[in-house]
């Protein structure tokens, strides 16, 4: 091989390697802001009913649903994730992430 082509080969090498470094920076960014801007939402939300007797109430169910990966439902927890969901529409959270929420607050 000619000392020209090794050294055209390096340089498009070089050139992917940079472009998939670039492109995986942007993805990471763009997920972790993402990220962000639902946990900052779900946030707001459950910090907002930290006071309300319906999720005090929720606590111990929410825990338990947690501790089971969904396999516990109970009647407390339903209640909250009700009121959580009327009260914020258009939070795109499972379940599970506003359970955790709750417990977190």
């Amino acid at each position: 091989m000619t000392p020209f082509r090794l050294l055209a080969a390096a340089v498009l090498l070089g050139l992917a390697t940079g472009a998939s470094a670039s492109s995986l920076v942007g993805t990471t960014d763009t997920l972790v802001n993402a990220l962000q801007a639902s946990s900052d939402a779900l946030s707001d939300v459950t910090s907002s009913l930290r006071d309300d007797k319906v999720i005090r109430a929720a606590r111990d169910d929410a825990a338990s649903f947690v501790a089971s990966d969904g396999a516990i439902r109970g009647a407390h927890l339903e209640a909250a994730l009700r009121l959580l969901r009327d009260r914020a529409p258009a939070l795109a959270a499972s379940d599970l992430q506003l359970a955790e929420a709750l417990l977190v607050r």
